[in-house]
């Protein structure tokens, strides 16, 4: 269903930039260049003020103020990597990388991943982690969450289907890699199962643990529950082991233009990694990010 609305918006967008530029190019060649690259790069504006936004509200937070010049490389940063997330790989290939979950003996005892996107994104927001996964001869799911708008706590069946397919692909419990609202599908999941026995680690990138400011413009039942120090977050800790945060490494960035005050990306108890000068869905495909997320494919249960 996302697909497809992307592509639907991606090409509509395309026809309606190419259409000025065509139907003006006679009569003002200056208005239809103008007009077209209005049309195709306005979402930098949008970005541009994310931005600013994001410096003033994070004043009053703990973790470090971005310098000027950090909010304009992730403003490039996020510029150069929604494109090819939004109008590319979520709309036109989702599935470029199926999921490794066979019963190949070459898998059995080499730990695998199961990946969970965020708000507004299907599993092609994880292509290029696929791609480098399946290189690696390892088990991977990366799960559609749907519907799209409902409530995170209706994601934790997919997620616990996910994770026992891996687990029964290689006979141990998965890598969890989880991008912005799926860290607290995440969350939700292990709440319900109780299932920390059966997750090896569990690795949050831009996830609003405790909210993101922008959530307030956000309408569907999974936007109001990520909304700052909502009702639905302080549940998903209520009478939890003590230890369960010490199964999370959550990556934060001080320039992150969704999820902000930045330290509202944090848990407590976890092991929280600050980038600085990393736009949200940029973080996500960061070597540094990439490489330690994998490193812990090696380690011991935490």
């Amino acid at each position: 269903m996302l697909a497809q609305l992307q592509r639907f918006i991606t090409l509509a967008l395309i026809a309606a930039a190419l259409g000025w530029l065509l139907y003006f190019r006679g009569s003002s060649p200056v208005l239809a260049v103008a007009g077209f690259f209005v049309i195709a790069l306005g979402y930098t504006g949008f970005l541009a003020i994310e931005f600013l936004l994001l410096r003033h509200i994070n004043k009053s937070d703990p973790a470090p103020l971005p310098t000027w010049r950090e909010l304009l490389r992730a403003w490039v940063g996020e510029t150069l990597t929604a494109p090819r997330v939004f109008c590319w790989r979520q709309p036109f290939r989702t599935n470029a990388v199926p999921d490794r979950i066979s019963t190949d003996a070459m898998l059995q005892g080499r730990r695998g991943v199961v990946f969970v996107h965020g708000f507004f994104c299907n599993r092609g927001l994880w292509t290029p982690w696929l791609s480098r996964v399946q290189a690696s001869g390892r088990a991977f799911v990366a799960v559609n969450l749907e519907p799209l708008f409902g409530s995170i706590d209706d994601y934790a069946p997919q997620i616990d289907e996910a994770v026992r397919q891996v687990s029964q692909a290689t006979g141990m419990a998965p890598l969890m890699v989880c991008h912005s609202m799926g860290g607290l599908a995440a969350r939700a999941w292990l709440k319900q199962m109780k299932a920390e026995a059966r997750v090896h680690h569990v690795v949050t990138i831009g996830t609003p643990h405790r909210g993101t400011w922008l959530a307030r413009f956000g309408h569907g039942h999974n936007g109001r529950q990520m909304r700052l120090l909502s009702d639905w977050q302080a549940q998903l800790d209520h009478e939890m082991p003590a230890d369960r945060h010490a199964l999370f490494t959550c990556w934060y960035s001080n320039c992150d233009n969704i999820v902000f005050p930045t330290s509202t990306a944090t848990l407590a108890g976890a092991d929280n990694r600050l980038v600085r000068g990393a736009a949200h869905v940029q973080m996500a495909f960061l070597p540094e990010v990439m490489n330690a997320t994998l490193a812990l494919l090696e380690s011991e249960p935490t």
